[in-house]
């Protein structure tokens, strides 16, 4: 198995350790004349314990770039690291412990079982893993996210916020390397969306969680310790201590649309 160390990626802040890095990665869909390379050569790192936003337009690669990052798809070529295990190389066996032992996602759909009670939902990936979920952790995030009345509830019986809520728990429950986020709030009214956002900053803030979110509302990148933008399939820029106002006028100088 082939590993970097995470001292030879370039980092996202100066002396911070980083939880996941891209190293010359790239992702070709089709062949011949039909080509599409959805990333270009991308080398990018996420600092430890730190909340990044990926924007970009459609088609720009920033998906892709999640995906290939969490083990969801597979790179055409490059590195795809995390914790200083180079993902592109793992068979598929592997592959998919890792994913369910040291990544958490959270997505727009919250893709909970409908059968499922919240409680069940959350530490779904644990019983698949064949682990108990740490009382005191599972208490802690019960309490931060606000469902202590609403463990027993189906998802048919919470609302959208609360079920992204759950989603959210479950990414966390097993105190991943990384939370993926993918459009988190883009099922969600402007209020409830913010609450989601809080907890995600939260999280990192509480928890020392590492959080990276795809999303193509500035207002949502706002609450991130940094933005990172990518266009054609390559980094197009970056915003340290991001509000709505720099995002937006980093992206017009970008010629980036949001």
């Amino acid at each position: 198995m082939r590993t970097e160390s995470f001292q030879q990626v370039p980092s996202a802040r100066s002396g911070a350790a980083v939880a996941v890095a891209a190293v010359d990665l790239v992702k070709v869909y089709g062949v011949g004349e039909t080509a599409v390379r959805a990333l270009d050569g991308v080398t990018v790192s996420f600092a430890r314990a730190r909340f990044t936003a990926i924007m970009g337009p459609s088609g720009s690669g920033k998906s892709t770039l999640m995906h290939c990052l969490a083990g969801l798809d597979q790179a055409t070529s490059g590195q795809a690291l995390l914790g200083g295990t180079d993902l592109t190389v793992l068979p598929d066996r592997v592959l998919t412990r890792v994913r369910r032992e040291r990544v958490g996602f959270v997505f727009q759909s919250f893709n909970l079982l409908p059968q499922l009670t919240a409680r069940q939902n959350i530490t779904l990936p644990l019983d698949l893993a064949g682990r108990r979920p740490d009382p005191a952790r599972f208490d802690d995030l019960v309490t931060a996210l606000g469902l202590g009345d609403r463990l027993g509830h189906r998802p048919s019986e919470l609302s959208g916020g609360q079920q992204q809520r759950v989603a959210l728990a479950r990414a966390l429950v097993a105190e991943p390397d990384v939370v993926f986020a993918d459009e988190p709030t883009g099922a969600l009214d402007s209020r409830t969306g913010a609450e989601v956002l809080e907890l995600l900053r939260g999280s990192v803030r509480q928890f020392g969680q590492t959080v990276v979110m795809v999303t193509h509302d500035p207002g949502a990148a706002a609450y991130a310790d940094r933005v990172v933008v990518l266009a054609d399939g390559r980094i197009a820029g970056e915003i340290d201590s991001p509000d709505p106002r720099s995002v937006t006028e980093a992206l017009r100088r970008l010629a980036v649309p949001a």
